[in-house]
């Protein structure tokens, strides 16, 4: 009976036992599915508000695209020009803005009263009688001749055309008036809406119409080059150092702190120093790719530094040890062997640097790159602004053409950044095979 009750009891306890192991078992499979279920939401809300972001500047961006433009029958009649010879410099200055009024009001003899007629003129681009001018000083044989040119339209005509069509009905800055106009333009076949190639090519502008993203995109280009020639070689030569040779004392310790907590600094700091040291004290002139590059190579040198030598510490001890038995001299070692196999997480280094540097405007408002220029940079110590600084300067714009303008220009700064790191790992796959 003893026995019996013992066995009982064991079994009890064994069953017992196997509850709490199931029960446990649940819990935790429980937990794990709340954490994974979790951290799927995370990924998708993740997911979904970048779609939802980068479609909302895909949509603000549309317009911006596209350019409304108006043919106009221009007479170059030499007493609108105020001509007396073909000579270049008359050329240069004949009264271009004339022509282009009188040209307009024999498109629409019936506007007669002076309020009328400069609604009418506000139709056309301030750029159209420089449109009229360049088609005459290619051409003088023009003169006294009718041709038919097209000019683009102001950018609240092109703002307006693009909300509401030809419509024939007043708009936010568009009177009754101005919209019966746009529609007998376009009953005679005079407006069309071109692909605005302008965006690409042209600089800067206070006409929206005008404006485009090639000088800042020509500046960007440039500085971050000085900033790739700058900040590469010093970050990989300090990395190399720091590891493979430096003796392990105060004074490294010293600088690796330092080195962590640059990398902490606001950004500001740094346009700060570059103000302070490189244009006060050094002279280098301001709003240059110059400049930029320098200040953001010191603020990258921190990351490009810290990943680089955490790459090269994961390099194992083994190629060190092999190389230096087959005689291999300590710089051989580490420019030989180590630095090859660490290169792939070097250029992720540098990919991380790189990209930071491409979105900062801080410290580039303080050497000056904020300033509007028109003309294109060629060259590193010509006066230029970047993508970041120009998109907030459009973004800070008061017309309604700019938001679309300032939403087209950022994607052109994803693309650059995109096209950047895709080079980077295609390079960074070359290494990783090797």
């Amino acid at each position: 009976m003893t026995n019996q009750q013992d066995t009982d009891m064991v079994l009890q306890e064994k069953s017992e036992i196997t509850e709490k192991v199931i029960s446990g078992l649940k819990k935790r499979h429980r937990k794990e599915f709340i954490f994974r279920t979790m951290g799927f939401l995370s990924v998708a809300l993740g997911f979904l508000l970048v779609f939802a972001l980068i479609s909302d500047i895909i949509i603000k961006a549309i317009p911006a695209f596209h350019q409304n433009w108006v043919k106009i029958e221009v007479d170059y009649k030499a007493s609108w020009l105020g001509l007396e010879s073909l000579e270049p410099e008359a050329l240069k200055s004949a009264n271009y803005r004339k022509t282009l009024k009188a040209s307009l009001r024999q498109m629409m003899p019936e506007i007669k009263s002076r309020k009328d007629k400069r609604s009418y003129y506000k139709l056309v681009s301030n750029n159209a009688e420089f449109t009229i001018k360049q088609s005459f000083l290619k051409s003088p044989e023009l003169l006294g001749k009718k041709v038919d040119i097209w000019v683009k339209l102001d950018d609240d005509v092109d703002s307006y055309l693009k909300d509401h069509g030809i419509s024939g009905k007043a708009g936010i800055r568009i009177s009754d008036k101005q919209a019966q106009w746009l529609k007998k333009w376009d009953e005679q076949g005079r407006i069309e809406k071109r692909w605005n190639t302008d965006f690409f090519t042209s600089s800067d502008s206070r006409e929206p119409e005008l404006a485009g993203v090639r000088g800042a995109l020509s500046g960007t280009l440039l500085t971050m080059l000085v900033t790739l020639l700058l900040s590469f070689p010093l970050g990989v030569a300090a990395a190399i150092y720091l590891e493979e040779f430096a003796p392990k004392n105060r004074w490294t310790d010293f600088i690796e702190v330092n080195i962590n907590n640059l990398a902490a600094v606001p950004s500001i700091v740094f346009g700060l120093l570059g103000l302070a040291v490189i244009i006060n004290i050094f002279g280098l002139p301001r709003s240059t790719p110059l400049v930029g590059g320098v200040v953001l190579t010191l603020m990258t040198l921190p990351t490009i530094i810290i990943a680089s030598r955490a790459s090269i510490k994961a390099v194992p001890p083994s190629i060190r040890e092999a190389a230096l038995g087959l005689g291999a001299s300590n710089m051989q070692v580490a420019f030989g062997h180590v630095l090859p196999m660490a290169m792939p997480g070097i250029i992720t280094g540098t990919i991380i640097g790189m990209a930071q540097a491409l979105g900062e405007t801080a410290p580039l408002l303080m050497i000056g790159m904020v300033a509007f220029i028109v003309d294109i940079p060629g060259s590193i110590t010509d006066a230029a602004t970047v993508m970041p600084v120009q998109i907030y300067l459009w973004a800070d714009s008061p017309e309604r053409t700019f938001v679309a303008k300032t939403s087209a220009a950022i994607l052109v700064l994803l693309g650059f950044l995109m096209v950047m790191n895709s080079i980077a790992a295609l390079l960074r796959k070359k290494f990783e095979k090797r």
